[in-house]
């Protein structure tokens, strides 16, 4: 009870932003509201079942994987090259290091913004590169086509997320003890043996870390796809957070709207409890 006085902020905080939207969220998911927002009353799980009668709702939900584990997996794949090229000595370490903030530090709907004129088959001048370069015969509709519009979706959102996972991982690097590179090449280790035995066992807790916090971010992430796709007709660039936001500024079913909400808080918290379960990103190496 003493240390009440401490955390009571901190649970205020966590109630108001967090369990309160909660509560609300499953409880319009049981009521019966029209487009106007008028409560007709209790519908029980309903809406829940207008999720599962939906057609392209099992599409959403595998588009929704794909768009986080390929998201996940290219941003630490590239974000460890990146941190071990910063974490050399070499003349404008400073600016580079810098300059790797930049995507974090810039508007993502902006960002999103450039690519996706850069992409027009009029005017924009990616398209342009393209074909000046060979890649294509012509300007290409990028963003008119839901294969490609969600393609670079995925290599939006890894351009954004590359900062915060890069210095993650570089602040990992930094705590390794130099007695330990030394130790292993006394013994003749050579530098792919030294990384994959020595550099990523004790990387774990940064990566541990900085893949859960990219799962939750890339889930819950709508301003790219609300961008790149949110033009094309028909649901196969969506993804659960993008049919969220059709639910209610088109179709204008916030009930089933929430439903679906609640369903993809419990997937997150399903994802997390698991992760943290099965990786331990606190474990000591």
């Amino acid at each position: 009870m003493r240390a009440l006085p401490w955390i009571a902020p901190a649970l205020v905080l966590i109630f108001g932003v967090v369990l309160f939207p909660a509560g609300v969220m499953f409880y319009n998911s049981t009521r019966d509201i029209s487009q106007s927002g008028v409560d007709r009353g209790a519908a029980g799980f309903d809406n829940y079942r207008a999720l599962l009668d939906f057609g392209p709702i099992w599409g959403v939900l595998g588009r929704t994987f794909i768009w986080v584990v390929a998201v996940v997996v290219l941003t630490v794949v590239v974000s460890l090259a990146l941190a071990q090229l910063l974490n050399k000595a070499f003349p404008g370490r400073q600016l580079v290091r810098m300059a790797v903030i930049v995507p974090w530090a810039a508007s993502v709907v902006m960002t999103t913004l450039v690519v996706y004129y850069g992409l027009d088959p009029f005017y924009g001048i990616i398209n342009e590169a393209l074909v000046q370069l060979g890649v294509i015969d012509a300007p290409y509709g990028w963003t008119k086509n839901a294969a490609s519009a969600f393609s670079w979706s995925i290599g939006i959102a890894v351009f954004v997320s590359l900062p915060f996972t890069t210095y993650t991982i570089l602040a990992g690097l930094q705590t390794l003890p130099a007695d330990v590179f030394e130790a292993a090449k006394v013994d003749g280790a050579g530098r792919v043996r030294t990384y994959v035995s020595i550099v990523l066992p004790q990387l774990r807790s940064a990566l541990a870390v900085a893949i859960l916090i990219n799962i939750i971010n890339v889930f819950n992430s709508l301003p790219i796809l609300k961008v790149m796709t949110g033009s094309i007709p028909g649901y196969d660039a969506d993804t659960v957070m993008t049919l969220i936001f059709k639910y209610i500024q088109t179709d204008h079913k916030i009930d089933v709207a929430s439903a679906l909400s609640v369903v993809s808080f419990l997937i997150v918290l399903v994802i997390v409890a698991v992760y943290v379960k099965v990786v331990k990103p606190m474990k000591e190496v």
